[in-house]
């Protein structure tokens, strides 16, 4: 006797939500207050677009594109598009318009899901865009004149489902049919696709509802404050439809008191997002602290690059909030590893301090994965917490080839290297020392940027902190640290200084300090250094000649 071979298919989890909770609300954001729809009606409304999009001539594996926010529509889009075997091409809203060519072309998309104040975007690239057949708008407001938009075929999102049936017979597929295609963010050279399977995705949303992952539960309000179109939103629209827990979606009204008023109103538990939305909202409580109830929030889901240790020390002190810190990236689907507050047998019995720190690193592996950290001629190095190199990674979940694109390097065997440096420790957390391409090499001794901005962040009033690496001649690169300070605060760069040398040796402190209004971000929310690079560089910066040779003896 044998078990039933059942392929993994997404189709088999999205619809349990809307079965077993039909009535929990998916709550979208609008310019005047908030968009409401049961899972039932998200469900039918999922297999009229399904149906729309059969008739317009979307078959299996075919590719359509979303340009739009977190709403209530992108959730049935990717609903539909699993149900139906067609691979949703989720469009960063943040890229530029020849990345935004670039990838659309390069996935060859038929057809375009927009929402209705993105279309102007759409407007200037659809001549640069032969495959796009027509656009479907999604109208956010009552006043908008499809007929005024340039967009060829142009229909309304719903005139463009309406008639079709609430309930179709979903096909069967291989469970290694593609899913879902997301490109990185191209930081250097052309965006790379990375095409996910239902197989993929299966397990990976199985994973991120684990007790010992993110804990997401069916008895969650869910913020998905992480873009849909950032690695699949991370995986959290199909664990929400598989579960069927309330869903709060921000659509474009990112500001942070907006956030906080939707979290307050709508009772969120957990929430998800890089470290500049969590730094934000942080400065907005500081600021009122009164003003919002989040006696609700348990956790916040933080990744994208490493949050400082002293904002994780702030939620918890001040909120009882855990951040959960997560690392992973596009390629992983993404998530590799994770750290929480209580994550290990034992825990609740070390010091606080001990406890925070671990909250400080990546994090420990998730089931189903391997990783490792390799030197350059890819042996493993032992984990010690000491040693480190480039960190590989493999698994039913991690990319092993890009869409379209060999990229030989990237991979070694059957492992995925990350380009990322790192090391593992005796407690086999993971602890990230930066990006190969950030990493600071100054005398011939590198220097970690992010230990360096998390160590600056920590004082207070400080609200970002950048540190890149700049041209010496002497010393081949020396760090520089641009850094935001909080309104009416003033910090000289001696203090920031001095507080650098109580842990870093004195040629690992930034040689200057250039206070900013901002830093320039990426399209998924970190901080761009190459910009930052560039920007210095074009400026006609030069680093002063600070250091002897007897700082690096």
């Amino acid at each position: 006797m044998g078990m039933q071979r059942s392929p993994l298919l997404m189709s088999r989890l999205i619809e349990r939500g809307a079965t077993v909770s039909p009535q929990t609300e998916i709550v979208t954001a609008t310019a005047t207050g908030t968009r409401r729809q049961t899972y039932a009606e998200t469900s039918e409304r999922a297999h009229q677009l399904a149906g729309a999009l059969r008739d317009a001539g979307i078959g299996i594996g075919d590719r359509i594109g979303t340009f739009m926010w977190n709403s209530s529509q992108h959730v049935e889009a990717y609903h539909a598009s699993a149900g139906m075997g067609a691979v949703l091409h989720t469009l960063n809203t943040r890229l530029s318009p020849t990345d935004l060519a670039y990838i659309i072309n390069h996935a060859a998309d038929r057809l375009i899901i927009v929402d209705e104040d993105l279309v102007p975007i759409m407007e200037t690239l659809q001549s640069r865009l032969p495959s796009v057949e027509r656009f479907i708008i999604v109208q956010g407001t009552d006043d908008f004149d499809i007929s005024a938009t340039s967009l060829a075929n142009a229909i309304a999102y719903e005139d463009f489902i309406a008639g079709f049936p609430t309930h179709t017979t979903w096909p069967e597929l291989d469970e290694y049919a593609p899913l879902g295609l997301c490109y990185t963010s191209g930081t250097t050279g052309n965006p790379k696709g990375v095409e996910y399977e239902h197989r993929a995705q299966y397990l990976h949303t199985l994973t991120i509802s684990l007790t010992d992952s993110m804990s997401l539960s069916a008895t969650d309000t869910l913020c998905g404050i992480v873009p849909m179109f950032h690695a699949m939103g991370w995986g959290l629209p199909w664990a929400a439809l598989m579960l069927g827990c309330k869903q709060v979606l921000p659509h474009r009204f990112m500001q942070p008191g907006r956030l906080l008023q939707l979290i307050a109103e709508e009772g969120v538990t957990l929430s998800a997002g890089v470290p500049t939305i969590w730094q934000g909202l942080k400065a907005e409580l500081e600021a009122q602290p009164d003003k919002f109830d989040l006696s609700r929030l348990q956790r916040l889901t933080c990744g994208g690059s490493a949050p400082p240790l002293s904002m994780i020390q702030w939620y918890w002190e001040t909120y009882g909030i855990e951040i959960i810190q997560g690392w992973g990236m596009t390629e992983m689907s993404p998530l590799g590893t994770l750290s929480r507050r209580h994550a290990k047998y034992g825990d609740d019995r070390l010091p606080m301090e001990d406890r925070f720190a671990d909250m400080g690193k990546a994090g420990l592996l998730m089931p189903g994965l391997e990783l490792d950290v390799f030197n350059e001629n890819n042996e493993r190095l032992p984990h010690d917490g000491e040693q480190i190199g480039e960190i590989y990674v493999r698994g039913p979940w991690i990319c092993k080839e890009y869409f379209h694109d060999p990229q030989p390097d990237k991979f070694f065997e059957d492992w995925l290297i990350t380009g990322d440096v790192g090391t593992i420790d005796e407690n086999e957390y993971l602890i990230i020392a930066d990006r190969s391409k950030d990493l600071v090499k100054s005398g011939g001794e590198w220097i970690s940027s992010v230990d360096l901005e998390n160590n600056i962040v920590s004082i207070e009033g400080v609200q970002q902190a950048c540190v890149v690496a700049q041209p010496h001649p002497k010393w081949d690169e020396r760090p520089v640290a641009l850094v935001v300070l909080g309104p009416d605060v003033e910090i000289s760069s001696e203090v920031i200084v001095t507080h650098c040398a109580e842990k870093f040796a004195k040629w690992q402190i930034p040689d200057e300090i250039l206070f900013v209004s901002e830093i320039p971000q990426t399209s998924t929310g970190k901080m761009d250094k190459k910009t930052v690079r560039a920007n210095l560089q074009a400026s006609g910066y030069v680093l002063p000649d600070l250091r002897t040779a007897e700082d690096v003896a």
